[in-house]
């Protein structure tokens, strides 16, 4: 009896080993899915969260092009484009732009084709400056929108097309276009585009010498671009009203607005650079990590695969002779579980490597990039507008008489001098540079302390002591952020940063009065960012702490093994 159980038991296990991987390994997302995943990239895009875009839409690429589904690949050739559209990448765009009309043109969907179009045209017209080619493709676009019966995208194309004839000059070719807007705006169209209408009515009647309707429009566009958040439509208002100014002789006008637009100009050129820095220091090494870890589960995926090929033709020859070699299926159906789980621990324990590598790369490449843009600010855009300013003067004392736009000029020029230097000190204070870690935290405190909240600095170490200039960094932005949080969170009149040394560990806690929190509750930890200063921390291998009651103020400590020291 025992013999015939153990026999019974073994061909139970022996099945279920052979039914438990019988299963597929990896199915291709349906439709369905993909069609989710291509939706939450373009959403993720519109809220400007690009390098997140950017990665699912990679992703949901590579996914369409194993499904063959020329639509969703172009949807995400089309919102990879639009990624790069946004940094200012046009050559990137344009290639992506091209990519994806290529597989749209394979469909049937007409308002895909419309966008891609569209989207070409804009690159053509604002970007290469190829205005022809820019208008047959925005053609090529209302073709579509009216086959789609897209009244809102035929009125938004009209009026990109009226806009390239009028930079061109070609306004009589443009009017048709511009009229269809002034009648049918009010009932198709919406407030993203009502800044760029008034200023084309300016554009159309400063062309016809209309001097005071022009006026009217232009100063229309620039009133309804300051309350909206057409920013960049506002710029071109202030150009072109500037150019009608100066048409009509009114000279010191066209020069405030040609510095407004200048100045707004210099602003968005500004956030298109920051939009750079924030996805280029770190998108590669996200890439480089997402390959190694596909290249390990491509191994595993190869290796289970001859298992199971190996599984089933010992089913078939164990199905034959199972009495004689019960013995050696059931060691073996053990001896595969064990490699098995070797296996699954190794991949579980190199993803978690690899999600740190990924943690330590954000938080590096942000910092080398505040490092590198606040040198940059510092060491070239400072001495270059010194060096203007200085030129400038130096003309004021040659000349006795001194002209009010040089003055202006000059005053401009400081005040740039001075945004410049404040920012590059924002990035990287100068005192943390040249005096180190503890004369710059001192400085922070002493500056953030006001009549509502004393910051209150104490620590026994010198504050002449130096330590590596990575190390002080991590450590200054960490304490930042947390006085930052003590700022706007805490509601707190006291709070007070300690830093201490204790067997080659720097340990520094921030306590404040105020009203406390529940350290439980998730949101309210992620609102207060406090996830990402922990994982600062834990990339340092340091150790990270919150204690904190409602209504009794919150303790924060943190420590980290110190760096080789400099001084």
């Amino acid at each position: 009896m025992p013999k015939v159980r153990l026999l019974i038991i073994a061909l139970i296990l022996f099945f279920n080993t052979i039914n438990a991987y019988s299963f597929p390994l990896e199915t291709i997302p349906s439709k369905k899915e993909l069609t989710k995943e291509v939706m939450e990239a373009k959403k993720l895009l519109k809220t400007g969260n690009l390098e997140k875009s950017l990665i699912k839409s990679r992703l949901a690429l590579r996914a369409a092009i194993m499904l063959k589904d020329n639509d969703l690949i172009a949807y995400s050739y089309n919102t990879i484009g639009a990624n790069f559209d946004e940094l200012s990448e046009n050559d990137k765009a344009f290639y992506y732009y091209n990519k994806g009309l290529l597989y749209a043109n394979k469909t049937s969907n007409n308002e895909l084709k419309n966008w891609l179009y569209n989207n070409l045209g804009n690159i053509y017209c604002f970007d290469k400056k190829q205005y022809q080619k820019g208008i047959y493709y925005y053609k090529k676009s209302l073709a579509y929108s009216k086959t789609i019966k897209n009244l809102e995208q035929i009125l938004f194309t009209k009026l990109n097309i009226a806009w390239a004839y009028f930079d061109i000059g070609r306004f009589k070719e443009g009017y048709p276009y511009l009229d269809y807007i002034n009648r049918f705006h009010k009932k198709h169209g919406d407030e993203s585009t009502v800044v760029a209408l008034n200023m084309l009515n300016g554009m159309y009647y400063s062309s016809i010498n209309n001097a005071e309707k022009a006026d009217i429009f232009f100063k229309n566009a620039i009133l309804l671009g300051k309350k909206g958040s057409e920013k960049s439509d506002l710029s071109y208002s202030y150009q072109e009203y500037s150019k009608f100014l100066l048409k009509t002789g009114d000279y010191k006008k066209a020069y405030e607005n040609l510095a407004l637009y200048n100045k707004i100009t210099t602003e968005l050129n500004d956030e298109e650079r920051l939009k750079k820095a924030t996805v280029a220091g770190i998108n590669l090494e996200i890439d480089e990590y997402k390959r190694e870890i596909e290249k390990i589960e491509s191994e595993y995926k190869t290796k289970e695969d001859i298992l199971l090929r190996e599984q089933s033709l010992n089913k078939k020859i164990v199905i034959v002779i199972f009495s004689l070699f019960i013995v050696g299926i059931v060691l073996f159906y053990f001896f595969f579980q064990n490699t098995k789980l070797a296996q699954k621990n190794r991949i579980n324990s190199i993803r978690s490597k690899i999600q740190q590598n990924v943690i330590n790369a954000s938080i590096t490449g942000q910092e080398m990039e505040r490092k590198k843009i606040a040198a940059f600010l510092h060491d070239n855009i400072s001495a270059l507008l010194s060096s203007a300013g200085l030129h400038l003067n130096v003309h004021t004392m040659k000349n006795k008489t001194q002209s009010e736009e040089i003055s202006k000029t000059i005053a401009i020029l400081g005040e740039a001098h001075d945004k410049v230097r404040d920012l590059s000190h924002e990035l990287l204070p100068s005192l943390l540079v040249r005096f180190g870690l503890f004369y710059a935290l001192k400085d922070l405190c002493e500056k953030n302390s006001n009549s509502i909240i004393s910051f209150q600095y104490k620590s026994p170490i010198s504050k002449k002591k130096r330590y590596q200039e990575e190390f002080e960094m991590k450590i200054y932005f960490i304490i930042t952020e947390l006085l930052n949080n003590v700022m706007k969170h805490s509601n707190a009149s006291v709070a007070n940063l300690t830093i201490k040394e204790n067997n080659n560990f720097l340990q520094i806690q921030v306590r404040d009065n105020g009203k406390g929190f529940d350290t439980n509750k998730f949101d309210i930890i992620e609102g207060f960012g406090l996830n990402q200063i922990k994982a600062r921390v834990d990339a340092m291998k340091g150790n990270f702490s919150i204690h904190s009651v409602v209504g009794s103020g919150t303790r924060i400590n943190f420590e980290v093994l110190i760096s080789q020291k400099i001084i």
